[in-house]
């Protein structure tokens, strides 16, 4: 497995399990894994909402800032990298 830095965390939103990230590398879409890992933060998880601006979208890229439905809670600058298979 590869995971390359795609993002980091800007807030959380307790009430609704969403993450505000900010883009900072390459792209990422629906269907996407992603990992997210801080100082008490390790997870990873298929990527199944996202929205800019409370508008739903299928992929996002570089200086975007997204919400996320995430399934554990997140803090701020965690980080978030996209997994992705290794081919061999």
């Amino acid at each position: 497995m590869i995971e390359e830095k795609i993002g980091v965390v800007d807030h959380f939103f307790t009430k609704v399990g969403v993450a505000a990230v900010r883009i900072t590398n390459g792209e990422l879409k629906i269907g996407d894994t992603i990992h997210f890992v801080g100082k008490h933060t390790d997870f990873t998880q298929k990527v199944e909402s996202m929205e800019i601006d409370r508008k739903p979208v299928d992929r996002v890229t570089v200086g975007d800032d997204v919400g996320i439905k995430v399934k554990e809670r997140v803090r701020e600058n965690d980080i978030v990298y996209k997994v992705s298979e290794d081919e061999v």
